[in-house]
């Protein structure tokens, strides 16, 4: 009579082993940001006032969606497709001059998934 109850016991540790082991019966969506890397001038550099900038974005990146702002003023950029990858040039604006400045970047991914970044440089007079 033990014997059976072990082999209940056991069979039950078994189902709800395999249960959790998937998780829960509701399923979302994966959420996959963009992602941005090679800052050129690194962060913190001092560069001169009206000096390219550029940065690559992933490439799950939806390139329509790259908005680039420089201490809330809003940068035109170019953007070329590079090796799965998008690379973003852009240059800082005429009127920021002996300040520092972040070069803010958002973007849309798979799935509307939002990513942002950015980096801080100084602007010489």
């Amino acid at each position: 009579m033990k014997s059976h109850h072990t082999l209940w016991i056991l069979a039950l540790m078994l189902a709800t082993g395999n249960v959790w082991a998937y998780g829960s019966s509701s399923s979302t969506k994966s959420c996959t940001k963009p992602k941005f890397s090679e800052f050129s001038p690194v962060n913190n550099a001092e560069v001169a006032a009206k000096s390219a900038f550029s940065f690559l974005a992933s490439a799950g990146t939806n390139p329509d969606s790259i908005n680039v702002t420089v201490k809330d003023l809003p940068v035109a950029v170019t953007i070329t497709a590079k090796n799965k990858s998008f690379e973003v040039t852009g240059k800082l604006p005429d009127s920021l001059k002996g300040t520092f400045a972040r070069i803010s970047i958002s973007a849309d991914g798979p799935n509307k998934c939002k990513g942002s970044d950015g980096w801080l440089v100084k602007i010489a007079e």
